[in-house]
């Protein structure tokens, strides 16, 4: 089965936990969802975030819904002047006969401009 990476961004209004935890899993479910996938389908899940969020791991979000038994990172988000503020972003790597051009990738929020070439 070939293997294809998913990608995905959301911003949260402030860095608290309760922010931060609702941004995630609304993303990732996003993603799961627009797409079709299987739980069973994800080898691992990489999350970043800028320099301005502290509060917690994104990855603690992602176990709530369940995702426990997949690998999960966290990493800090390269500190660009002018990038997008609390911004979360998401790199899932899954199994699917589907090709790349298939699979949507899920930006929203504040971060829907950062990849404007996509389509919706």
């Amino acid at each position: 089965m070939p293997v294809r990476g998913l990608r995905g961004a959301t911003t949260v209004l402030e860095d608290t936990i309760s922010e931060v935890t609702s941004k995630t899993k609304e993303l990732v479910s996003k993603m799961l969802e627009v797409n079709g996938i299987d739980k069973e389908q994800l080898i691992s899940i990489i999350f970043t975030a800028t320099n301005d969020v502290h509060s917690m791991f994104p990855a603690t979000a992602a176990r709530e819904l369940g995702l426990g038994d997949v690998p999960l990172m966290c990493a800090r988000e390269l500190d660009i002047v002018g990038a997008t503020p609390l911004c979360l972003r998401v790199l899932m790597h899954l199994e699917t006969d589907r090709g790349r051009r298939e699979l949507h990738h899920v930006y929203l929020h504040g971060a829907k401009n950062l990849r404007d070439d996509l389509p919706e």
